[in-house]
């Protein structure tokens, strides 16, 4: 066990502590206010669950830095991670149809379990990128031939399908597609012809640059604007015309931005979490440290959070074997679609679809699921580091 701790990758741990530290402080300087006001609770509750769900965190780093990442492709597994997360996604649609009333923030997606809330969603990100992975890599060869079919590969494809479905029916948009985004990127890198490769990316291109320039400057009939997921998208492009309804989180985010300057206010001088920014500790944390930070603290946490993606891009692109590299590449894209997200809707460039900033915003789920795939991610890069030791010393 100790030995292992020499091919430990400090890339990609010191990245990892130092965002979640940051991200503890900074719930708290976030949510100290609201929660006093709002709850008449202590200033510190938030702060605490979130140092908790750090440290169980750092536990599933270790359980998966020094699991066998073999087990993830073992049938048992598969078949008990995949019953799970249809099961609890079931579970969330029937709840939503029966009991209307339980839905949070108009969409039914939190399990609650004692003391906290589990959301079934974001452990199906991990669940699927490992899915995938074991399923194209079984098929490596496969998808590799000239003659290849999308059809041969309608197992793994109805597989993601169901459960981009299941997410969408939730309602939870910004899952869906997060979801959407890691399939599409694992597929053009498991090795299948060009053709799709290229096909898949201009398709999602013309869809993605259709949507915004509609968004942004088509007029939609009232009728339509009744559905409050349309309504995000439009007020995205036109927030201060929407500052009544949809729009008032991104002008308040907004605000906040241009508050802050380059150098900000000072820690916990915040003034939009006062009561302005609703839930400021989750979506749009950003925007308070961008407030009090100012635009140099921002782009610190930005930039930290994209060093350690590229790293987990670069862990699969030296990985000679394809189960991991596949994992690699879904991890990273898993992160980097979630911090384009959030970083796009506290800035008002795409709509806000509720999706938290990467070991930042605070959340037990999400943190959970990001700690696993950081404990997967050390791994991987443990295991090729040491193939490729060995292999040097068997060539010497």
């Amino acid at each position: 066990m100790l030995k292992k701790l020499h091919y430990l990758d400090y890339y990609l741990l010191v990245p990892y502590l130092l965002l979640c530290a940051t991200g503890v402080v900074m719930v708290y300087s976030a949510s100290a206010y609201y929660t006093q006001v709002r709850f008449g609770a202590n200033q510190t509750t938030y702060m605490l669950k979130q140092l908790i769900f750090v440290a169980l965190g750092l536990v599933l780093v270790a359980l998966f830095y020094y699991f066998r990442l073999s087990v993830l492709r073992d049938w048992r597994f598969q078949l008990v991670a995949n019953v799970a997360l249809f099961g609890s996604l079931a579970y969330l649609i029937l709840r939503g149809i029966l009991h209307p009333t339980s839905a949070v923030n108009g969409a039914s997606a939190w399990i609650d379990a004692g003391p906290i809330s589990i959301q079934p969603t974001e452990f199906a990100k991990l669940v699927m990128i490992i899915y995938l992975a074991h399923m194209f890599t079984m098929r490596q060869d496969q998808m590799r031939r000239i003659d290849f079919r999308l059809r041969d590969m309608r197992k793994p494809l109805i597989f993601v399908l169901f459960l981009i479905v299941l997410v969408l029916v939730e309602p939870d948009t910004g899952g869906a597609m997060i979801l959407t985004g890691i399939a599409a990127v694992m597929l053009i890198a498991s090795g299948i012809p060009k053709r799709y490769g290229f096909g898949f990316a201009g398709i999602m291109a013309v869809v993605l640059g259709g949507g915004y320039y509609a968004a942004s400057h088509l007029t939609f009939p009232a009728s339509w604007l009744k559905h409050y997921q349309l309504r995000r998208v439009v007020a995205a492009f036109h927030p201060f015309e929407w500052v009544k309804l949809e729009g008032n989180q991104v002008v308040n985010s907004l605000l906040a931005i241009d508050h802050g300057g380059l150098t900000g206010v000072g820690l916990g001088m915040s003034s939009q979490k006062l009561g302005f920014l609703p839930e400021p500790y989750t979506d749009f944390i950003l925007a308070v440290i961008a407030e009090e930070l100012g635009l140099i603290g921002a782009a610190l946490v930005i930039g930290g959070i994209f060093f350690l993606i590229m790293r987990c891009y670069l862990v699969g692109v030296r990985s000679k074997n394809n189960f991991h590299a596949l994992m690699a590449y879904g991890i990273a894209t898993m992160m980097l679609i979630q911090t384009i997200f959030n970083v796009g809707a506290v800035s008002g460039m795409i709509p806000v679809t509720g999706v938290t900033l990467p070991f930042i915003s605070y959340g037990g789920s999400s943190m959970l699921v990001l700690s696993a795939s950081v404990g997967i991610m050390l791994n991987i890069s443990a295991s090729e580091r040491k193939a490729k030791e060995k292999a040097g010393i068997a060539h010497a």
